[in-house]
């Protein structure tokens, strides 16, 4: 498989596919930043989730969609999906086992395609085969998910994207079934840890008790994802723990580090290993772990020398607002 795999990217990259280098900025219904489509060439508009009836798809403010559509005015190019899923978003179980719950759900999904003018849909099943987040779930879910991906791409045709978010392990989808149908796998690079040990750690280290990104695109790739269709995740965003609130926004990050007595308690530190920031407390122990510029793009440049098709990010409007995040990745992976 993985001699496979070394083909299959070599074979790419004769013919073109990874010198297109892409980004994914996933833009959020409960925000209200109207990002600016210079600095991204995808928008995954979060999110659409499956309906009580498990054959059609809610979305959550359809005007505000309809915004991410617009800015194809100002950029033509730019490609529009809307993700369906997200962490607690349920009915993917039951509508993936029933064979006319999914070919209905994959008809609905082409019918907002051509609604809303989108370039396609993003499945944010969070997971299959795992309760984890709450929602429903079967053995079969991977089998099914993968039923579900060939009905999709039968549904909205060959020339509309069909992409789809992975967790940093591989575990949960068949990824070389599902490879002929699906266009992008956004692996998920965070959450792999919460203080006192790092989230989205670039490479490992001593810091590192989950997996680290490196370690999730390599899994990626030996589990069968070609690198032309590999996209890995970046957070803006950081993790706490005990000591610290979790899931704090790279605004309000950047607020406390900018003014050292906004947090007294607390040190600024760089991993030199994982390559990213971390705080600790005067005891020494990591209590928040999160991401910079100077790790932002650590991490593109890492998808630049690996070879892969490109990167994605949680979320724009987590950015402070000049958005020195969102323009240090445009800056490397666009250029």
């Amino acid at each position: 498989m993985r001699l496979l795999i070394v083909i299959l990217s070599a074979l790419a990259a004769c013919l073109g596919w990874s010198q297109e280098r892409i980004v994914i900025a996933y833009v959020t219904s409960w925000t209200d930043w109207v990002p600016d489509p210079q600095l991204m060439t995808h928008i995954n508009y979060a999110f659409g989730h499956v309906n009580d009836d498990f054959s059609s798809v809610r979305i959550d403010k359809p005007d505000r969609l309809r915004q991410m559509v617009e800015l194809k005015q100002q950029k033509p190019d730019l490609k529009v999906l809307l993700s369906i899923g997200g962490w607690g978003s349920g009915n993917f179980s039951e509508m993936a086992a029933n064979d006319q719950f999914r070919s209905s759900f994959a008809n609905d999904c082409k019918a907002l395609i051509e609604q809303y003018g989108l370039d396609g849909v993003d499945i944010d099943w969070e997971y299959p085969t795992s309760s984890l987040a709450g929602i429903s779930c079967s053995p079969a879910d991977k089998d099914n998910f993968t039923l579900l991906m060939r009905d999709l791409r039968q549904a909205i045709g060959p020339d509309k994207l069909l992409t789809l978010a992975s967790a940093c392990t591989p575990q949960y989808i068949d990824f070389p079934a599902v490879m002929p149908y699906v266009d992008l796998v956004n692996v998920m690079a965070y959450d792999m840890g919460r203080a006192p040990s790092l989230h989205a750690g670039l490479h490992h280290s001593d810091n590192t008790l989950g997996m680290s990104a490196d370690e999730a695109v390599e899994a990626h790739i030996k589990a069968g994802v070609p690198k032309h269709k590999l996209v890995m995740g970046m957070p803006f965003y950081g993790r706490g723990g005990e000591k610290y609130h979790d899931f704090e926004d790279f605004r309000a990050t950047l607020e406390h580090t900018a003014d050292s007595t906004a947090n007294p308690r607390f040190t600024e530190n760089w991993d030199a290993k994982a390559e990213v920031p971390y705080l600790t407390d005067d005891t020494g122990e990591i209590v928040f772990s999160y991401e910079n510029e100077k790790s932002i793009a650590a991490k593109c440049h890492y998808i630049l020398s690996e070879g892969l098709r490109g990167g994605m990010y949680w979320s724009y409007g987590a950015d402070s607002p000049n958005f020195p995040l969102a323009k240090t990745v445009a800056k490397i992976l666009i250029k």
